[in-house]
């Protein structure tokens, strides 16, 4: 298996080096042809307009949809989360996102950078709490009907998961705790 990682801006880098400590093969995705060698897709942490722009520019954005309407699994963290989300609130008018899972989306919702935080959190499927860091995180406002929700901070949605895309407000690759990147991978495989 090869996860590639959405390398345009963001913490790419600190979930390839989370994926290599699982045995795991990752691949930097800037191009299409580089997007084809993967069988799972990471949407990193970064700047959500920033990263639009930039798939637009590097033409990755109609070729990750249509991998995703064919069923390629997505981690998305942070600014990921908003990227696959279907719907926003607080973005700017013309944003848009990749989209495929049926949540609304509130960027920043915890706050500003001054505002970020650190919290342990219960994380569905796993037996010990989730070190999250949360860094201008947004939260899931709203979830469709196939939504399974994963964890919630402060009764806020910050994890959650539809078929093979799943999404994290906070950052699961700050640290040495890999077990959200497991179970990713554990999804991918079921």
């Amino acid at each position: 298996m090869k996860v590639g990682l959405l390398a345009v801006q963001g913490s790419f880098r600190e979930h390839g080096q989370a994926f290599a400590r699982l045995g795991v093969e990752t691949l930097a995705v800037r191009r299409p042809a580089e997007l084809d060698a993967c069988d799972a897709l990471v949407l990193p942490g970064g700047e959500s307009t920033t990263i639009i722009k930039l798939l637009r520019i590097f033409e990755l954005l109609d070729p990750i949809r249509a991998r995703i309407a064919a069923g390629l699994p997505v981690l998305g963290t942070c600014a990921g989360m908003i990227l696959l989300a279907d719907r926003i609130l607080g973005g700017t008018s013309d944003q848009e996102t990749i989209g495929g899972l049926d949540v609304t989306v509130r960027r920043n919702a915890f706050g500003r950078q001054v505002d970020s935080f650190e919290e342990d959190l219960d994380f569905q499927g796993l037996s010990d709490p989730v070190h999250a860091v949360f860094i201008r995180a947004p939260w899931v406002e709203e979830a469709g009907p196939g939504v399974e929700i994963l964890a919630e901070s402060a009764g806020r949605i910050v994890a959650a998961r539809q078929g093979k895309l799943m999404a994290t407000s906070f950052h699961p690759e700050m640290g040495s705790d890999e077990r959200v990147h497991d179970y990713f991978l554990r999804l991918i495989k079921s």
